[in-house]
């Protein structure tokens, strides 16, 4: 098949998952369109079946915000012409299912049939599809859409009630390569980053207010308050700062790492001990599963899809939004003890195994296969 996807190309969760997807796409001789404004992150072109087309927004004064939607939505008819793609997986519903609908009537009028699959990952449906200058053309695009999948069942939920949704929603959870790792030679050794006698804590995302990265702190606060430990911070946002005014307040600055953005996550896992994750939502939980697919417990939120990914007493805990107190006992129920602690690393990847890649990728075409035969 000849697939063109659009997504966000940062390190966003599903920028990250619909670049993974393609790349597994092409390796079955799927040929494969990456369409979007910039080279998304993880995306290697040295592949025979991996092409990357960029919708460059030209700059006119008459506009005040430049229409993206208005450039995708014409690379999507040219890329579609030229070469002869068979199906359209657009990742969020704004704005690309919206420019994926336009590009679709366009084509329409010159006899082309092209299908669309909208996959929703979140916050385009309960932060910003939810809004009320955007929720119309939301419903709109959905129900516009030839199929429709989302990464939780929390979330396909979220979409019928916010929405007034007249589709199927089809539950694709997200997915990881798990592969064995030999810690050994990892290039990022231990040493860097903890003493031999500190355990790792580790925490990943977008410092973004839903994310409670000062409750991260909190937690392993009353952590290394029992058990010699570090933390390691990785990622970048708005709350990064508040993060670090905490530590200084608490004292505990000299015993975290602040990585910023990284293109280093598997090497940090892999040394990592506990995974926390006491987001206030969380559509899936993709951190948290990448975590568990190397081997590290999560201590995560009880909310949105988490616990359709983080099963307690296997694989870590669960905890009420907000609980830094439970979350902290939690913590130590699995740390305290080293073959404790083995347990719940071997029980992460059990569960991680659950989402990989090899069983998620034929749902989607499969999908493919029927959106095509049905146009």
């Amino acid at each position: 098949m000849k697939i063109a996807i659009v997504c966000y190309p940062t390190f966003g969760g599903s920028g990250v998952v619909a670049t993974e997807l393609g790349l597994e796409l092409a390796k079955r001789n799927h040929e494969v369109h990456f369409i979007t404004y910039s080279q998304p992150v993880r995306l290697a072109l040295l592949n025979p079946n991996i092409y990357y087309h960029e919708v460059n927004v030209p700059e006119y004064p008459l506009f005040h915000y430049q229409p993206y939607e208005l450039a995708l939505s014409s690379k999507l008819v040219d890329m579609v012409k030229l070469f002869k793609i068979d199906v359209l997986h657009v990742h969020y519903a704004i704005p690309h299912a919206y420019a994926g609908y336009m590009a679709k009537q366009m084509l329409k009028e010159q006899g082309i049939e092209l299908p669309m699959i909208t996959t929703l990952h979140g916050t385009d449906i309960t932060l910003v599809g939810n809004h009320p200058n955007y929720k119309t053309a939301v419903s709109f695009s959905i129900n516009h859409s030839d199929m429709v999948t989302s990464v939780s069942e929390s979330l396909k939920q979220s979409t019928y009630d916010l929405f007034d949704i007249n589709k199927k929603i089809h539950v694709i959870p997200n997915f990881i390569e798990v592969r064995e790792v030999d810690q050994k030679n990892i290039e990022c050794k231990r040493g860097a980053m903890a003493l031999p006698n500190e355990l790792i804590i580790t925490h990943i995302s977008n410092f973004r207010k839903v994310k409670r990265v000062e409750d991260v702190v909190r937690i392993f606060d009353g952590i290394q308050k029992q058990i010699p430990s570090k933390l390691m911070l990785v990622g970048d946002g708005p709350d990064k700062e508040k993060a670090e005014r905490l530590a200084l307040e608490l004292g505990i600055y000299d015993k975290i790492i602040f990585f910023g953005n990284s293109n280093e996550i598997d090497r940090i896992l892999a040394h990592s001990d506990l995974f926390l994750l006491p987001s206030q939502t969380e559509s899936f939980g993709l951190a948290a599963l990448e975590a568990m697919a190397m081997g590290v417990p999560v201590i995560s939120s009880n909310t949105g899809g988490l616990p359709e990914v983080n099963v307690p007493g296997v694989s870590g805990y669960l905890s009420q939004v907000g609980d830094v107190e439970d979350m902290v006992s939690n913590s130590l129920k699995i740390l305290k003890d080293p073959k404790v602690l083995q347990e719940f690393k071997k029980g992460a990847k059990e569960i991680a195994v659950r989402f990989k890649i090899d069983n998620v990728l034929p749902l989607y075409e499969d999908l493919y296969r029927k959106a095509i035969a049905n146009k």
